[in-house]
């Protein structure tokens, strides 16, 4: 797998990325609650760290949790939460070390169609049916590991000339414009989760002026 990415934004971190198929599923699920170039610059510090030119799933996996965990910690940090990421990071390298005897490459190498590889990533410890998607369509559209179907096994992602997520970073303009769509996406889910309890709250109020009226109805009039 040779590519030229430009996801971390920095040039050795983006070298490794586009030959190191563990980088790239490291930088993946790295991909969470941080800037996109902050997360697929992890694979690179990690490696760094580690004194060598790419990251092995077996030394990762067999590493010391605490020595890993602190690893991750030292400064500039790998992640915003280095203590959880690196037991995810260690949980899916032996999860390649026991299924693909630690080749990474292994889980799309002999993938017969688009949906067979979805299953195959959201199998992975640490992805779910977002990240898996996001993926396949980073392999397809950047890779060049295109089995037959993966547009449509990544759905919206496989889009082609869409801007929707790491999978159609190319360079600083795109990476404008994914951050640009997430930033309209998550401001179109608070107002919509806004909306919903505006909802809610006037829903409750109605439900208790209705209680009430009913309550002092069904009161018994006093004897005069």
């Amino acid at each position: 797998m040779e590519a030229t990415i430009h996801l971390a934004q920095q040039p050795e971190a983006d070298e490794l990325l586009g030959r190191s198929p563990l980088a790239a599923l490291v930088g993946m699920l790295l991909d969470q609650q941080i800037p996109m170039e902050w997360a697929f610059t992890g694979p690179h510090t990690i490696a760094q760290r580690l004194e060598t030119d790419d990251l092995d799933a077996a030394e990762i996996a067999a590493y010391d949790p605490d020595a890993f965990t602190e690893l991750l910690r030292e400064k500039p940090a790998v992640h915003r939460y280095p203590a959880s990421m690196a037991k995810r990071v260690q949980e899916l390298c032996q999860f390649l070390v026991d299924e693909y005897g630690g080749d990474a490459s292994a889980v799309w190498a002999d993938v017969a169609s688009g949906k067979d590889l979805l299953a195959r990533l959201k199998a992975l410890p640490g992805y779910g049916e977002q990240k898996a998607q996001i993926f396949l369509a980073l392999l397809g559209k950047q890779y060049g590991v295109r089995p037959e179907g993966w547009r449509e096994a990544a759905g919206a992602y496989g889009e082609e000339d869409s801007y929707r997520s790491a999978a159609d970073i190319t360079g600083p303009e795109s990476l404008a414009r994914v951050r640009a769509y997430k930033q309209e996406k998550k401001a179109a889910a608070k107002a919509a989760k806004a909306a919903e309890t505006a909802r809610n709250v006037k829903a409750t109020k109605t439900a208790t002026t209705t209680q009430a009226k009913s309550s002092k109805t069904a009161e018994p009039k006093k004897r005069r």
